[in-house]
This record gives C-alpha cells, structure tokens and sequence, in this order.
C-alpha cells in the first residue's frame, strides 16, 4: 500500500506540471496514461488474476473510468459481460480458491468478466479496441519468477495496454470534428488472457454488437517499453489489403515498424481473426521483467506509449475516410514444439528484426550463462543449424537432446565468438 500511496503522489504531481499551451494535450495524456497505469498496476489490485477479488477491482476501476469518459454500457450486465471456465488439462492444475486437483481431474470454475463500453456514433459499422487487464496475480504456472511468493502487478503486461485503451477512448469522446464520427466503437478490457485468451474467446462467440459490421479489432498487448530502436510490431497486416499501406503512411514518430501478417498470435486478436475480423495487435516487445514482479509502474516508457496511443488515432482517422475493410486470411504460423527437450535458458528479443536470435535476457545456472552468452548478443549457429530468426531458432532446439554438448556462435560488439554449450 505505501507503494501504490508513493505512486499516486507521483501521477498527482506530475499531472499538476505547469505546461506550454501547445504540449497542453499531450501533457494531459500523459498524466492520464501514468495515473491509469499507476493505479491498475498497484498492490491494491494483487496482480489482476482472474477469478480473485483483485481482477474484480480492477474491473470497476476500468468501468468507473468509461462512465467518467461517457461511454455507454455494452456488456450483459451493464458495462460487465461475465463468463466463466473450468480448467482441464495434464499436469497439476494450481489452486483456484480451496480447490487443487490434479492431473486430468477439473477444478471449480473460474468466474471473470469482460469489462465493455460503447461510443455510438450512430454509423453502420464498428472499430473495436481491445486489452487484456487480467494478468498473473501472486504467480501463477506462467510466472517466470524463483524467488520469494511475491505480486505480479503487470505494469506492462497489460496495465500498458488498458490504459492506452482507455485513452483513445477518452480522446475519441473529446474529438467533435467528424474525423472520426463514421465508426462507432467499441472499447473491450478482456479477462483470462493469461489463462488461453478466454475472455476474448467468449466475447468473440458472444457478442454485443454485430461481428459483420465490425470493420477491425485493434489488439494492444504490451505497449509500455517502446525501446531505444523506436521498434513497434504489428501483427495482422495480412489481414486486410490496406494495412500495410495505411501504416506505412501514418508514421509520423517514426517508429521502426516490424510487421507481422498473420492475424494468429497469442493475444486476443487472434479470437477476432478467427471469427472473419481483420485484426491489428501492437506490442512494443518482451524484456527480463516478463512474468515476474518487477513488470513495474516506474519501468513504463510513458512517451513512448503515448505514441502509440497517438498513432492508433491516426489509424482511426485513416480509416475513417474509407469503406468497411475487405478481410484477407492468412497463412499462418507452423506452431511452436512444446515438447522441446533443451533449452538455452534465455529470453529471445522478438523486436530484432537482423539475422539471428539476438538474447534479451539470460537465466541463471542455465547453458546459455554457462556458456558465457549475456542480454545483446546475437546467436547466429547452433551446432551445424544456421540460425537466422526465431523459425530456425527453435527448429535447432528441438534436435538436440539433454547431456548433448555443441558448439554456440554468437555475435558481440560486431565480432563473432564461438564456444562449447553443454544442454544440461
């Protein structure tokens, strides 16, 4: 609680800075952004897990701030569209409440909401806006955390993404022009992401308004550290013949765009893909404070998520002038082997976009740190595999087995090394 105190003194003063009348607007989103995060991202809430009495928290934070924007209720109970699942799975299901059981046995359901609100424009078709607020609460089985139990607050994931939701929709509801006015739309902050996009997948098969009017899904997952590269990747571009172009064209920041064309990801984009939505998921990129406690409120590049937020709109405004978009399938992604036998133990850099699996992060006593490999450098060869991205990556793992000992050719500050790794 003293965290989260410290917190708000902070949001309160830096929104009370006195400002130039120009910097006026994007001081006021930026206060915005920094007391939403602040808040959703504080001990009060205990990490947002679905099913607990902080994700339910954190749902009335979120409709309280969509009735103070005007939006209006979309949900089934009014701005809430409650929903529920009951895990089932091999292996240990974790607690849920006084319930454990294991193996293939089923645990009580979980009960969650999604949290829905509406501008109505009064226009034939629909842009939907979309976050993930639910996130791993004192850990869960996706922690990456081996430390003392402690709050995963998820300050980037996703306290980032809803806030910069409901900052377009504020920034919507305050635009009176008609550059905007020819869609209606729908801001959506989805439960039981972190579960296996649940929220998002109930929504999609139950929905409030009418899924064939909607002209695109805007997904925003991880939007809170905008890296010194300026690297922002989208994901979706495939799925309308326009995208690509438009974004292309609205990138007035300059940002270092990694396009994606598969509207398949493992964000909540991919329940409106399938569904028949063209869909675009933002993501500024992973980093060693994924999954664990330290995703924290002052680890937020808040300039840098205002330009995100700022480049949304102009995609809005974009679309505004044109007919509902044509939607295109994509060829999608060969899924990822889960049954690899070794590991590196590292954290890929998904925003690299060079030849090579460039490390964000390396675990302790694992092969990569024994072998020497720190956060920054490049793994070109696994072996006799060539690796030039992720594909290859993880293609090499999977033929090698434990105890196997190979060579691992990195590159550092522009020259190559070579060394033994043993997969132990």
């Amino acid at each position: 609680m003293k965290k989260f105190l410290f917190q708000l003194v902070v949001v309160v003063a830096f929104a009370s800075c006195t400002v130039l009348p120009h910097e006026k607007k994007s001081s006021e989103s930026l206060a915005h952004l920094k007391t939403d995060v602040a808040i959703l991202a504080s001990d009060a809430f205990e990490g947002r897990a679905i099913g607990t009495p902080g994700a339910d928290k954190a749902a009335g934070y979120i409709r309280d701030r969509f009735l103070r924007i005007g939006l209006r209720p979309k949900g089934t109970l009014g701005f809430f569209q409650a929903f529920s699942f009951i895990p089932q799975g091999h292996g240990q299901v974790h607690q849920v409440g006084d319930s454990l059981k294991m193996g293939k046995s089923l645990v009580k359901e979980i009960n969650g909401k999604n949290v829905v609100g509406y501008l109505d424009n009064g226009a034939a078709n629909t842009i939907i806006i979309g976050a993930h607020y639910d996130h791993l609460g004192w850990g869960d089985e996706n922690s990456l955390w081996t430390g003392e139990r402690a709050i995963h607050n998820g300050a980037d994931d996703n306290a980032s993404g809803v806030s910069a939701m409901i900052e377009l929709a504020r920034k919507f509801k305050a635009d009176k022009s008609a550059s905007t006015n020819k869609y209606n739309y729908l801001f959506i902050a989805f439960s039981g992401e972190e579960k296996g996009l649940w929220g998002s997948n109930y929504f999609s098969k139950n929905p409030t308004v009418d899924l064939a009017t909607v002209n695109c899904m805007m997904n925003m997952d991880m939007v809170g550290r905008l890296n010194a590269e300026h690297a922002l990747s989208i994901s979706g571009t495939g799925t309308s013949p326009e995208f690509e172009n438009w974004l292309t064209k609205n990138n007035k920041t300059n940002f270092k765009l990694l396009f994606d064309k598969s509207g398949i990801g493992p964000s909540d984009h991919s329940s409106f893909y399938n569904m028949g939505v063209p869909v675009l998921h933002f993501f500024t990129g992973q980093h060693s404070d994924y999954h664990k406690p330290s995703d924290d409120f002052d680890k937020i590049n808040y300039e840098g998520l205002n330009e995100v937020v700022n480049y949304m709109y102009a995609m809005c405004v974009e679309m505004n002038g044109h007919s509902k978009l044509e939607f295109t399938k994509t060829i999608d992604p060969k899924p990822m082997n889960s049954s690899f036998k070794v590991t590196l133990g590292v954290m890929p850099d998904y925003m690299f976009s060079g030849e090579g699996m460039r490390i964000d992060g390396v675990k302790e006593n694992r092969p990569a740190a024994m072998a020497g490999l720190k956060q920054g450098d490049i793994v070109v060869r696994l072996g006799t595999n060539k690796i030039t991205d992720m594909s290859s990556y993880m293609e090499a793992l999977g033929k090698f087995n434990e105890g196997d000992t190979t060579e691992v050719e990195y590159i550092r500050e522009g020259k190559s090394i070579v060394g033994p790794v043993i997969f132990k």
